[in-house]
């Protein structure tokens, strides 16, 4: 049963994670998109992949994710991240009635997190179970990003994973198709990569998970986790995402970068990999 708070979830990570000062942040975030070069892009965007560290190490990585979608504009973003802290329940989403950033406050569609919820319950027997006050950076730090690139408000749906299962990825991944059937939407998944090996075998790692993302594989994706060889502490995200805009006729995903924490820290000898990529299905 969703509950609700009428409150707004102030952020634990500003001043750390990124700026406070809502100017600096501004022109962080701005230079970041900037900088970024893309490549022509196959069709319309409805996805991202984007990672989730400081901005001091995968800023530049998140910023080739959103200049794919900069000066747009979507009713609902629905961003997918994993759950560091624990919690006991497998799917997790904000008490608040919205989220708070130095740039400003984003609402959470209410209405949509009740459906999405309904409908788990209907076909997975599993439920979004509402946390207040939680800590959990990799959905948050997309926030200000959105709130940049993006050309008006928009509706957050947040959505937090604990399971590793395909099978609850997948199954999730559908009924937000269903959902958001004829919506204006953006899918984001909040991921990075491998962690703590030295950059040589991350690169490794790393390059085997960004195949099975351009070959549009979420299968792929688990077996890759199943076996080691490869890891994304997001990848039920990026599966389900890739599922939902599978289901919202996306066909192809482009790889838009790649980066490890060495390029900001100079230490190769244990690295976090970033990727950043775009889901676009067919224009009409």
């Amino acid at each position: 049963m969703m509950t609700e708070t009428n409150t707004v979830r102030p952020s634990p990570i500003a001043g750390t994670w990124y700026s406070a000062n809502p100017h600096q942040l501004q022109q962080t975030v701005d230079r970041y998109i900037k900088n970024a070069q893309l490549p022509d892009l196959p069709g319309e965007v409805i996805g991202l992949v984007t990672p989730h560290a400081g901005y001091q190490y995968s800023g530049q990585v998140a910023g080739h994710a959103f200049k794919a979608v900069a000066g747009k504009t979507f009713d609902y973003v629905i961003i997918l991240s994993p759950m560091h802290q624990y919690y006991p329940q497998n799917l997790l989403t904000s008490a608040h009635r919205a989220y708070r950033t130095p740039l400003g406050d984003v609402p959470v569609a209410r209405d949509k997190l009740i459906e999405i919820s309904t409908a788990l319950m209907e076909k997975t027997s599993l439920s979004l179970t509402p946390v207040a006050h939680d800590r959990e950076h990799s959905l948050e730090i997309e926030l200000p990003f959105l709130q940049c690139a993006l050309d008006s408000n928009f509706e957050l749906i947040p959505l937090m994973l604990r399971s590793q299962n395909r099978q609850v990825s997948r199954a999730l991944g559908k009924i937000l198709a269903e959902v958001f059937q004829g919506d204006s939407c953006l899918f984001v998944a909040s991921s990075d990569l491998s962690h703590f090996y030295p950059e040589t075998t991350a690169n490794q790692l790393d390059q085997r998970v960004l195949a099975a993302l351009a070959e549009f594989s979420p299968e792929a994706l688990f077996d890759l986790q199943e076996t080691g060889e490869g890891q994304a502490c997001g990848l039920p995200a990026i599966a389900s995402v890739l599922w939902a805009a599978r289901e919202l006729g996306a066909s192809e995903v482009t790889v838009l970068n790649y980066d490890t924490s060495a390029s900001a820290t100079g230490d190769r000898s244990s690295v976090v990999g970033y990727g950043a990529a775009a889901i676009t299905r067919p224009l009409e």
